[in-house]
């Protein structure tokens, strides 16, 4: 069971450390989003709150990898993943499966982190 949560931490660190990348560097190309989703992309890259957005990714997802301060990192990727569900819900239904897909990655492993005897870190420690 253990092997299944490490898993699920490099999963999702390894989106949003490359997606966050993403919104800094541009690898992958993103097709022109029509309708609402595209006004609201629209004003997130207008006024540079794509920074904060994109910011709190890469940092969230490198600190999942590094397995340091995983709850820390947990607590950042939080609102984000809930933005992301939100924003396919409500303004690009048609491609909900990431979000969907992205939440269960970190709704599964969070729940591991609520259980304070469980531990969030299976680094071993001191003697």
């Amino acid at each position: 069971m253990k092997y299944i949560f490490v898993i699920a931490r490099v999963l999702l660190g390894l989106v949003f450390t490359v997606f966050g990348l993403n919104g800094f560097l541009h690898f992958f190309q993103n097709p022109p989003v029509p309708g609402l989703a595209g006004q609201f992309m629209g004003a997130l890259l207008g006024s540079h709150y794509y920074v904060i957005a994109f910011g709190t990714e890469l940092i969230g997802g490198a600190l999942l990898l590094s397995n340091r301060y995983v709850p820390l990192a947990l607590t950042l990727l939080g609102p984000v993943i809930v933005n992301i569900l939100s924003f396919h819900m409500f303004l690009d239904s048609e491609n909900i499966a990431p979000a969907i897909i992205v939440t269960v990655l970190g709704s599964s492993f969070s729940r591991r982190c609520a259980v304070p005897s469980r531990g969030c870190s299976w680094r071993k420690k001191p003697d």
